[in-house]
């Protein structure tokens, strides 16, 4: 039971990774025919920041070096 849930954990973040970043590029192609209001400007950095936090703590925590 414990590695279902495991597995679907892993799934809902793969699932919420990719909304993430066709959020953000849906944010590009805004940008670029009319420019963002402030709160897509907020969530198009807070997306951004969140996708790169993500990347560097799945690194570290699959090749970091074991403390």
């Amino acid at each position: 039971m414990i590695d279902f849930l495991e597995n679907v954990y892993e799934i809902s973040i793969a699932v919420l990774l990719l909304c993430s970043l066709f959020y953000v590029r849906q944010l590009k192609k805004t940008k670029k025919e009319r420019g963002l209001s402030s709160f897509e400007q907020v969530m198009y950095v807070v997306t951004q920041i969140g996708i790169m936090v993500w990347l560097g703590s799945f690194l570290i925590l699959t090749y970091g070096v074991n403390a």
